[in-house]
């Protein structure tokens, strides 16, 4: 064996060494795009399942918007129905808070007639009492 036998077998070994990591790099690179498409298989599938489900979401909440559409609608009617009622309601209290002073201003007032009645009766009591003294009086010196 000469010295080009020798330096073509050391090529022929170094590329067969370079064919064994280039093989090898190749299948990894395989295995990664491998995996990269099942990745992307399982991320549209969970899109499509995602879409599925916001539409049906969406739905949901467009027949949940109309329902409390519909029910603010009813609430703002029996507000206005009722409306007149808290009005009669505020004039009711304004006119027993009237009548209570009324009453109150009454109550005073007869207390006040009360007292003055409660004199004149005493007055008028102590004056029968003196009418009848005179005339037991009178009555005894006649005698």
């Amino acid at each position: 064996m000469n010295g080009i036998e020798i330096a073509a077998l050391i090529a022929a070994i170094a590329f067969a060494g370079l064919m064994f990591f280039l093989i090898r790099l190749v299948q990894k690179a395989n295995r990664v795009i491998s995996n990269v498409e099942k990745t992307v298989e399982e991320a549209n599938h969970t899109i499509q399942i995602v879409t599925k489900d916001a539409d049906i979401l969406s739905r949901e909440v467009e027949g949940l918007l109309v329902k409390s559409n519909e029910l603010l609608a009813d609430v703002s009617q029996k507000v206005a129905t009722i409306d007149p009622l808290f009005t009669a309601v505020a004039d009711l209290s304004e006119s027993v808070s009237d009548l209570n002073l009324a009453s109150r201003n009454l109550v005073s007032h007869v207390g006040t007639i009360g007292k003055a009645t409660a004199q004149t009766a005493i007055v008028g009591r102590v004056g029968q009492l003196a009418a009848k003294y005179m005339k037991k009086n009178k009555t005894q010196t006649e005698e």
